[in-house]
Parts: structure tokens; C-alpha cells; sequence
């Protein structure tokens, strides 16, 4: 498995990986993320063309997982990631998140964030073991203000949802070898909650950040995947 930039070529299958990732949330009662349809193929393709589509793909250089982000204000908005759930359980997730945290930090971002459902077992609580941390309203930037007001607009509020941020510096907790993958990793098919937005902000998360990490900073977790949440 190796992870590269998206090309034109793959953005159908994107859609395919989305559409195949969602169908878990059937499985909590949540039918309209379910079947909630993918970006379309000209959003992906801005994507592609400002170099923030990135793929995990296996053997014959098909893409198994994506994840795609904005540069924003100086940081990483994490918009998307999917993992096919023929993947899952493999930490193909997690490499991706992990791949883009390294891109990040070249560019001097201090942060990657998102936002995602609260009680969605493969989110909030999956990111947390990833070395995501939850963000109170008060520790907003505007930005991240705007983005979880557009998810209201758009009816994602009628299940709790969560902004999360994790340092780029992070380390990550990884599994030992005599650990099942299982207990990291439940669902690697993924899909960011509504479409986990991740942004990264110079400024007022910056200032949390400087906080929080000198307290979190001791227990080095490192980050992992969004799916749809």
C-alpha cells in the first residue's frame, strides 16, 4: 500500500470509495449520511489540481482510500476521507491522516482539525485514540465558527458533532505488536461524519494550542484517519 497524489484518472473511483464508505452509517440510524452523494467529479478535481488530494493505493496502483483538504488561513482543513470498507481495518486510514499531518507541518501548520459526529463509534471516539483532542465552543477560531455554521445550515446539528484538532508535531499512540488491529482501528471505511472538515488556523488555535499541548504533549499521541463524520 502506498499513498500519492490523486490524478484525473481516479476521481470516479473516489466517488465509488465515498458511496461504498457511507453505507455504515445505515447501521446507526443515520440513513440521510448514508446516502449522502459524494463530491462531484469537478469538486474533486479542484481538489486534485491545488495538490491537496492524496490516495492510498494498493498493488495495481488502484486507490482504496482518499482524503482530500483546503489550505486555509495558514492551516489544513481536513474536507474528506474514505476508506473503502474492502480496506478496512488496516490502518490505511490512519496513514493517510498521518501522511497529510507531515504535509502540514513542511508548510508550517501547527495543527490539523475537524469537525465530526460526537457518538459515532468510528468517529469522535476513533480520532481521540488518534490523538485528536476536542475543542470547546469558547476555543473556536472564526473560521471553524463559519464551518460548523454552514454544517447547521446544511441539518448536520440533528446529531451531536464535535470540532477536533490534533498537532501536527504529535507522535500518536501505535498499536504494539501483539495488539489486535481491531481495538485502534474499528472502522476504517470511514467517512467523515458529513464531510469531516478539518481546519487549521494560525491564529486563535494556535493560541489554544500552545496551551493544550503543553499539557497533552507528554502523552505523544499521533493522529489518524476522518472518514464522513
Amino acid at each position: 500500500m502506498h499513498i500519492r497524489e490523486a490524478r484525473a484518472d481516479d476521481l470516479v473511483r473516489l466517488q465509488e470509495i465515498e458511496r461504498a464508505a457511507g453505507l455504515c452509517f445505515h447501521d446507526v440510524g443515520m440513513p440521510e449520511i448514508a446516502e449522502d452523494e459524494p463530491l462531484s467529479v469537478e469538486e474533486l478535481d479542484r481538489y486534485r489540481s491545488a495538490g491537496t488530494a492524496w490516495v492510498a493505493a494498493g498493488g495495481t496502483d488502484e486507490p482504496v482510500a482518499y482524503l482530500i483538504a483546503d489550505v486555509l488561513d495558514g492551516g489544513v482543513h481536513v474536507e474528506q476521507v474514505s476508506v473503502h470498507p474492502d480496506s478496512a481495518r488496516r490502518g490505511i486510514g490512519r496513514a493517510l491522516l498521518d501522511h497529510v499531518a507531515g504535509w502540514a507541518a513542511a508548510r508550517g501548520a501547527p495543527a490539523l482539525t475537524l469537525t465530526t459526529f460526537t457518538d459515532v463509534p468510528w468517529n469522535a471516539p476513533y480520532y481521540r485514540r488518534c490523538g485528536f483532542h476536542d475543542l470547546s465552543d469558547d476555543e473556536l477560531s472564526p473560521d471553524l465558527r463559519a464551518i460548523r455554521a454552514r454544517e447547521a445550515v446544511h441539518g448536520l446539528d440533528r446529531w451531536p458533532r464535535v470540532v477536533m484538532y490534533r498537532s501536527t508535531a504529535s507522535t500518536g499512540r501505535r498499536r504494539t505488536a501483539s495488539e489486535p488491529a481491531a481495538a485502534h482501528e474499528p472502522d476504517e471505511n470511514l467517512r467523515t461524519g458529513a464531510r469531516t472538515t478539518a481546519v487549521v488556523t494560525v491564529s486563535v488555535v494556535a493560541a489554544v494550542l500552545a496551551v493544550l499541548l503543553a499539557c497533552a504533549a507528554p502523552m505523544g499521541l499521533v493522529m489518524f484517519l476522518v472518514g464522513r463524520g
